[in-house]
């Protein structure tokens, strides 16, 4: 039977993608918000024996989490026979270790939440940094889609010369792994953290900036301290105007304002909608999506 796509809110660009070349039915869900913020979720169409896919992208994911568990559950008691989750962003993966006496490794918990209410997870290159992979932490099925050679086309067709740049140690795997596939130059750039919104970086090579334009690459930009850091410290070495890309543009707060205050060119995928999404990574996951379906 064709499989139903449900697209939360904010979603609905990215589940039309999808189902360019994927065979599905979208029906999106009925919310409802009471006056003391609880939420009613109704749904209608015909669920019996069909799979189900929920597609929630979940950066800011408190308000999305009981609203996504509350539609598996109804698509089950519906007749659904499976009933995944798309999460193009994978929200609290970055607590992956204890780093202060008392606090929660949430990443652990999330996981087992989702695990519950899931039969599989398909998403986009999460924050694997202490876990070597989902099912480290996930019980469920699950598939990660890369964002690199989508990545790499862009650079190759957009930027001359381009020498790719790592923020921190952590965007090394990512910034590498683009790299390679635009056949690029690439460095990472050291990084000290203060707090949540003071950083400090440095270059430990900067000879091969020379003649080139410098192209920031990370898996997250949220508060975008790191990105503004690295910026300024090319300024320092008078390189042109730098491209700021993102997997993920989870930009909090006023940090996409900061960016483009700075001079830079910020652009993300579209894993989250945002007006800076310049490279799409729907035929990336509507290609998994149909592996997927057809190994279950």
């Amino acid at each position: 039977m064709t499989p139903l796509l449900i697209p939360m809110p904010g979603n609905s660009a990215l589940a039309d993608e999808l189902s360019s070349s994927f065979p599905c039915q979208i029906l999106s869900p009925q919310l409802h918000r009471f006056p003391d913020d609880e939420v009613r979720v109704t749904m209608l169409g015909d669920f019996s024996g069909r799979d189900v896919h929920v597609l929630c992208s979940l950066e800011r994911p408190d308000d999305k989490i009981l609203p996504i568990v509350f539609i598996a559950e109804l698509a089950r008691e519906l007749g659904a026979r499976r009933v995944g989750l798309i999460a193009p962003y994978l929200a609290y993966m970055r607590q992956d270790i204890r780093f202060n006496p008392g606090e929660a490794i949430s990443s652990r918990p999330f996981a087992r939440l989702l695990s519950r209410n899931f039969d599989w997870l398909i998403t986009v290159d999460p924050h694997l940094h202490r876990y070597k992979s989902l099912c480290e932490i996930y019980s469920i099925r699950t598939h990660v889609v890369h964002a690199a050679p989508a990545l790499a086309r862009w650079i190759s067709a957009n930027v001359p010369t381009p020498i790719l740049i790592g923020p921190d140690g952590e965007s090394a795997q990512w910034v590498s792994e683009v790299a390679g596939d635009c056949t690029a130059p690439y460095t990472v750039m050291r990084k000290v953290r203060h707090g949540d919104r003071t950083v400090d970086v440095e270059f430990a090579d900067t000879a091969k900036l020379s003649g080139r334009t410098p192209v920031l690459v990370d898996d997250i930009i949220s508060s975008g301290q790191t990105m503004l850091s690295a910026i300024r410290a090319l300024e320092r070495q008078s390189t042109s105007a730098p491209v700021c890309l993102g997997v993920h543009g989870v930009f909090a707060g006023t940090a996409y304002d900061e960016l483009v205050r700075s001079g830079a060119r910020v652009l993300s995928t579209n894993t989250i909608g945002h007006p800076s999404n310049a490279v799409s990574l729907g035929s990336e996951l509507a290609t998994a999506l149909i592996t997927f379906q057809a190994s279950l």
